[in-house]
C-alpha cells in the first residue's frame, strides 16, 4: 500500500504536515480512501482542517460526484463539531452536483448549530442554491438574513443576489441590486450582463455593455453569444471581429450561429480559421461543425473533424456521438453512421432517433423499423422526432398499413400526441402509394388545422400521379398558408406542364412575376479534396468548365450507346424535343457527376447533394452512369438518399 508507506515513514515533517501533503498530491479516490483510513487510525479525524482538506480533495478527484459525494457525506456526518469551513465545503459540493435543495437543507441545519457562524461565502452559496432551485420564498428569506447579519454591502453577496433574482425572473430586482452597489466590479457587471442575455433582453445587455468601465473576454463572449443565439449574425460577427482576444468560447459561439442559420460553408470557413489560430476546439465547437458538414454533405470535412476529435482525445459523449451519427447519415455514409452508433456506450432517445432517421432517409426502412423495435426493447421512450423517422421509413418503402399502425400507436401506446409533422408524414405515405382520396380525407379530418407541410406532401403526390384537379385544390389551400413560397407555385406549374396545359403554366409564371416571386435555382454540390464545389444548370463558371463539358459529351455518348433515351417529359417547358434534350444534358447534378468523374480516383464513390428533388431523367442517367463507370453514386436530394450501384438504385424507383 503505497499511501500507507509514505505516511508511516515520515521523519522530516510532522504527521499532520505529511498527511496534508499526501492529500494534496492524491488524484484518485482509492488513495484518498486509504488516507481517510489512516486519519481515523491516528485520531487525526478530530482535526477539522485536515478533514476539510480531505473533503475538498475527494470532490476534485473525479469529474463525477456519483461515487464520492455519498462517501463524503458519510464522512461529514461523522464529524462531531464541523466548523464553518466544513459546512461551506459540503454546501458547495451539493451545489456543484446540481442538488441545490440539499444545499439549502444543509444551510438550514448549519444555522441551527450553536457556535457556528455563517460567513459571506456561506450566504453567497445558499443564494446560488435558491436561484438554481427557483425557490423565490427562501431566496427572499435569505436576503433578509443577509441584511440582518450586516452583509448587505458585501460585493460577493450582492453579485449572488443579482444572479438569484434574475434566475427567479425578476430581472428588474436584479438590476436594482446592481444599482445599489457602490463600486460594482467586473464580475458583477458580467453576471448581470449574462442574465440579460439569458432572458433575451439584448437591448438592456447592450446598454450595460456600453456602460462597462472595463470589459474582459467573458464580457465580449457574452454579447457575441447573445446576438448569435438570436440569429443576429451581422452584429455577432462585428463583435467577434472587434474582440482582440478570442478563446474557444468566442469561436464556438460564432460557428454555432452560422451553422444554426444554415450558412454552413461560412461555419466551416470559420472553423478553418480557428484551427489556423491554434485554438483547440471543444465538444460544443465540434457539434456545430458536424452540423454544418451534414447540412452541405461535406463528408471529407466531417471525417477530418472526427479524426480531430480522436486526436485531441475529446470524449464522445451522448451529444457529440449523436452529432457524428447524424453527420455521417446526412453525408451519405450510413455505414459509418451505424458504426459510430454501435460504438456508443450509452444511447438516449436523440441518438436512437438520429439513427432511425438516417436509415429511413437512405431507404433502409426495414432496418430503421428494426432499430425502433430495439429501442423499445431497451426501454427508451420514443419522442415526436423518433416517430417522424419511423413514419418516414414507412413512406420511403411504401408500408402504408404499417404506417397507420405506428401512427395510431403514438398516442395509444407511447403517450406522444401526433403533431402537424406526423400528419404530414401520413399524408406523404398515402400519397406516395397513390391513395390520394385517403390522403385528402386525412387532411380534412385532422384535429388541428393542416399546415403547409401536409398540403405540400399532398400536392407532391398529385404531381407523381398527375391528378390536376386535386392538385389545384391543394394549391389553393397551400397558397393561403404560404403565398410567397416559390416551390408551391413551381409544383403546380410542373403539374400543368405534365398535363401540357401550357396556358395555365403561363398564368402561374405571370402570377409569380406580378408578386415578385423568384424561383430558387436548382443546384448540386460535390466535395472534392475537402472543398465543396456547387453547380447550377448549364453552369460554366467553374475554372475547369472546358474539361467538365468534354466529360459531359463523353457521358452522353456512352449513355446513348447503352440504349439510354432522354426522358424529355422531365422538361416542364414548351420546348421542342431537341431543346429538351439539350436542357436535360446540363442539369446541375449531371455537371456535378461529370466534375466528380474528372476529379476523383477511379472506382471511388461519388457523393452529390441537390437542393431540389432529382428529376426522372437524371435518376435514370445516374443508374446507367454507375454501371458504365463502375462507380457508386450517392445522391442526396430534397426528399431522401439514392444509392446508385451497378445500374440500379436503392429506392427501387419508388420516391
Amino acid at each position: 500500500m503505497r499511501v500507507w508507506s509514505v505516511l508511516l515513514n515520515s521523519h522530516a515533517k510532522t504527521i499532520e504536515q505529511k498527511v496534508m501533503s499526501v492529500i494534496q498530491d492524491s488524484t484518485k479516490l482509492v488513495h484518498l480512501l486509504q488516507i481517510h483510513s489512516f486519519i481515523i487510525k491516528t485520531s487525526l479525524d478530530r482535526n477539522n482542517f485536515i478533514v476539510a482538506k480531505l473533503l475538498r480533495r475527494i470532490f476534485s478527484s473525479s469529474s463525477s460526484s456519483s461515487t464520492e459525494l455519498p462517501y463524503a457525506r458519510s464522512l461529514f456526518d461523522a464529524i462531531s463539531l464541523p466548523d464553518t469551513f466544513i459546512w461551506n465545503t459540503m454546501i458547495r459540493a451539493y451545489l456543484n452536483s446540481q442538488n441545490p435543495n440539499e444545499s439549502l437543507s444543509l444551510f438550514v441545519q448549519m444555522r441551527l448549530q450553536q457556535g457556528i457562524f455563517v460567513d459571506s461565502f456561506s450566504l453567497s452559496l445558499v443564494l446560488q442554491a435558491c436561484g438554481r432551485s427557483t425557490d423565490c420564498s427562501n431566496g427572499r428569506t435569505i436576503h433578509t438574513q443577509v441584511l440582518k447579519l450586516g452583509f448587505g454591502c458585501d460585493l460577493f453577496i450582492q453579485t449572488a443576489l443579482i444572479e438569484m433574482y434574475a434566475k427567479f425572473g425578476h430581472i428588474d430586482v436584479a438590476h436594482n441590486v446592481f444599482d445599489e452597489m457602490t463600486d460594482p466590479d467586473l464580475v458583477s457587471y458580467n453576471v448581470l450582463l449574462a442574465e440579460y442575455v439569458r432572458v433575451g433582453e439584448i437591448s438592456s445587455a447592450q446598454e450595460l455593455f456600453d456602460k462597462m468601465p472595463d470589459k474582459d473576454l467573458v464580457s465580449w463572449n457574452t454579447m457575441i453569444h447573445g446576438y448569435a443565439s438570436r440569429g443576429e449574425l451581422g452584429v455577432a460577427k462585428k463583435l467577434f471581429d472587434r474582440t482582440c482576444e478570442k478563446d474557444v468560447v468566442s469561436w464556438s459561439s460564432i460557428i454555432a450561429a452560422y451553422a444554426k442559420s444554415r450558412q454552413s460553408n461560412e461555419a466551416l470557413r470559420l472553423f478553418h480559421e480557428m484551427q489556423v489560430a491554434n485554438i483547440v476546439p471543444d465538444k460544443i465547437t465540434m457539434v456545430s461543425v458536424l452540423c454544418a458538414c451534414g447540412d452541405v454533405g461535406a463528408l471529407g470535412m466531417g471525417k477530418m473533424v472526427h479524426e480531430c476529435i480522436e486526436r485531441n482525445r475529446i470524449e464522445i459523449d451522448l451529444k457529440l456521438g449523436t452529432a457524428l451519427v447524424d453527420m455521417y447519415g446526412k453525408c451519405g455514409d450510413i455505414d459509418s453512421s451505424m458504426r459510430v452508433f454501435n460504438q456508443m456506450n450509452k444511447r438516449d432517445v436523440f441518438a436512437w432517433s438520429a439513427m432511425i432517421m438516417g436509415l429511413a432517409n437512405h431507404g433502409l426502412g426495414e432496418l430503421a423499423l428494426d432499430h425502433f423495435s430495439r429501442m423499445i426493447s431497451e426501454e427508451i421512450k420514443p419522442n415526436d422526432v423518433t416517430f417522424i423517422g419511423v413514419l418516414s421509413a414507412c413512406s420511403h418503402i411504401g408500408l402504408v398499413d404499417k404506417g397507420w399502425i405506428y401512427f395510431k400507436s403514438m398516442n395509444d401506446g407511447y403517450g406522444v400526441t401526433p403533431k402537424l409533422e406526423h400528419y404530414g408524414c401520413m399524408v406523404d405515405i398515402l400519397g406516395r402509394a397513390g391513395r390520394l382520396q385517403e390522403a385528402r380525407e386525412l387532411i380534412r379530418s385532422m384535429p388541428i388545422a393542416p399546415d403547409a407541410i401536409a398540403w405540400r406532401a399532398f400536392l407532391g403526390a398529385c404531381r407523381i400521379y398527375k391528378n390536376v384537379e386535386l392538385a389545384e385544390e391543394a394549391t389553393v389551400n397551400l397558397l393561403e398558408l404560404e403565398p410567397h413560397v416559390d416551390g408551391n407555385y413551381v409544383l403546380l406549374s410542373n403539374i400543368y406542364s405534365q398535363a401540357k396545359k401550357w396556358d395555365k403554366v403561363v398564368n402561374i409564371r405571370r402570377m409569380m412575376k406580378d408578386i415578385n416571386i423568384q424561383k430558387a435555382p436548382g443546384s448540386s454540390s460535390v466535395e472534392v479534396d475537402n472543398a465543396v464545389h456547387e453547380f447550377v444548370a448549364a453552369d460554366k463558371s467553374h475554372p475547369q468548365s472546358v474539361e467538365i463539358y468534354q466529360m459531359l459529351a463523353e457521358m452522353s455518348n456512352r449513355l446513348k450507346n447503352t440504349g439510354y433515351v432522354p426522358l424529355t417529359a422531365s422538361v416542364l417547358q414548351d420546348f421542342d424535343e431537341q431543346e429538351k434534350e439539350k436542357a436535360l444534358a446540363v442539369h446541375s447534378e449531371k455537371i456535378a457527376v461529370a466534375f466528380a468523374l474528372l476529379s476523383t480516383a477511379p472506382r471511388s464513390p461519388i457523393r452529390i447533394v441537390k437542393n431540389l428533388r432529382v428529376c426522372d431523367d437524371c435518376h435514370l442517367a445516374f443508374k446507367l452512369i454507375s454501371r458504365i463507370y463502375d462507380r457508386k453514386i450517392v445522391l442526396r436530394d430534397r426528399n431522401r438518399f439514392h444509392h446508385f450501384v451497378g445500374g440500379s438504385c436503392s429506392c427501387k424507383d419508388y420516391w
